[in-house]
């Protein structure tokens, strides 16, 4: 088969945007028809999806397993739901739909409040979001769940991770812990915890409340003590007209002597053209700051296709203090690419807890007769010293498992304060 290039000439690069929040209406069609769209999903993925070389997932197995029940599918809604279970199977939080049922699962890390781990056979809650229901109801870092809606959480993990996968994967345990803790647009989560030897149970029964401060703005900013600039990206990296509002605030940032960016609200992601607007303002000359690969043509023809992606000097002015860069689990995708991106040309210390480890760049199908769009990652990212973007790590890296002070309200902003006051006064 002919490698399709024009297929990736308009990357969607909103990585984790949340899906329409209403449900596709209760047509119907024929069970060929959605055959049909089920075969042609189950193709196109077989033949670009990028990261099948760190899957369990045997994606021969998902077409024997899951054809057959098209027969159970009466509606639209019915096939959401039959396509979300066969898109589980990648266990991977970049590839979903761009629709949803009231019974769909929210999507992570946009949809969640909780992040966890398995640590050995113990399940961790490694960060809470903050100003959501989960935080609202005293969840911290560092307890233990013990059960989810009434199942053990060891028991729900399994029930929730793929039919096809070949081997015990650590990956898609974690995928299933997260999933099952963000739980589902129509469901309320009953938690249980154990924190200081002591069973806990929490009802959630309103999903997310994590607005935060002036979050109806795309952006934040002000002075702080020590001539220091803040500046707090709301998920807004996907509206162009967040390069303009940077614009200013840069301005009215321009004579500190070093700059907080807050990439810890900027979990859907956004696109290259706001995330290079931002990064051109903090140097002088054209830089590499991300690595493209395209594993479908070595897969089809053997043959490496890799290139760089640069970001050029933009703006009235280049900002030329020091910058420190706050990363969470809820920096997601663009948000990634910008804090890997500001590494990478050599421009921020980046301060924070790992990000949501969203894998690729992604790339759209509609199913033909559904209209349904499905985005999964189409290409691999990279940091420019080829090491996939995923596995970034903070060079200031805070475990909150590990918290000295339990008094520090804001632990990553308190480090990066530190920090970036610290080499402002030395360069002085």
């Amino acid at each position: 088969m002919e490698f399709q290039a024009v297929k990736y000439s308009v990357l969607i690069l909103l990585l984790c945007l949340s899906p329409t929040n209403t449900a596709v209406a209760q047509s119907t069609l024929t069970r060929q028809q959605y055959e049909a769209d089920f075969d042609y999903l189950w193709q196109n993925i077989s033949e670009d999806y990028a990261y099948f070389d760190k899957k369990a997932t045997d994606w021969k197995r998902v077409r024997e397993i899951y054809r057959p029940r098209i027969r159970s599918v009466n509606t639209n809604g019915d096939f959401i739901q039959f396509i979300e279970a066969v898109l589980e199977e990648l266990y991977d939080f970049h590839t979903h739909l761009n629709t949803n049922t009231a019974s769909s699962p929210r999507l992570v890390p946009s949809g969640a409040d909780l992040w966890a781990e398995w640590r050995g056979s113990v399940a961790v809650i490694t960060e809470v979001r903050p100003g959501s229901r989960a935080e609202e109801a005293g969840l911290r870092a560092g307890m233990q769940v013990l059960s989810l809606n009434g199942v053990t959480v060891d028991e729900a993990t399994s029930r929730r991770l793929g039919r096809s996968l070949t081997r015990v994967d650590q990956a898609a345990r974690n995928w299933a812990l997260r999933a099952l803790l963000a739980g589902r647009h129509n469901e309320s989560r009953r938690i249980e915890v154990l924190a200081d030897h002591t069973r806990r149970r929490v009802l959630l029964e309103d999903q997310l409340s994590n607005r935060q401060p002036n979050s109806d703005s795309l952006l934040e900013f002000r002075r702080l003590a020590g001539a220091i600039g803040y500046i707090r990206i709301h998920n807004s990296l996907g509206n162009t007209e967040l390069i303009k509002e940077f614009d200013e605030a840069l301005a009215a940032l321009r004579t500190t002597r070093g700059l907080i960016l807050d990439l810890r609200d900027t979990p859907s992601g956004g696109n290259t053209t706001v995330a290079r607007g931002i990064m051109g303002r903090f140097i002088s000359r054209e830089m590499p700051y991300q690595k493209h690969s395209i594993p479908a043509e070595e897969r089809l023809y053997g043959t490496t296709r890799s290139w760089l992606e640069l970001v050029s000097p933009r703006g009235q002015f280049t900002y030329t203090a020091r910058v420190v860069v706050l990363v969470s689990h809820w920096t997601g995708s663009m948000g990634e690419g910008i804090a890997v991106g500001m590494n990478g040309i050599k421009r921020a210390t980046i301060v924070g807890t790992r990000m949501a480890g969203l894998v690729g760049a992604t790339s759209q199908i509609t199913l033909p007769h559904t209209r349904i769009g499905v985005n999964f990652p189409t290409e691999k990212l990279f940091h420019v010293n080829g090491t996939p973007r995923e596995d970034f790590i903070p060079g200031v890296y805070i475990d909150l498992l590990k918290r000295r002070s339990a008094l520090a309200k804001d632990l990553v902003f308190d480090t990066g304060l530190t920090i970036l006051g610290r080499r402002a006064n030395h360069d002085r």
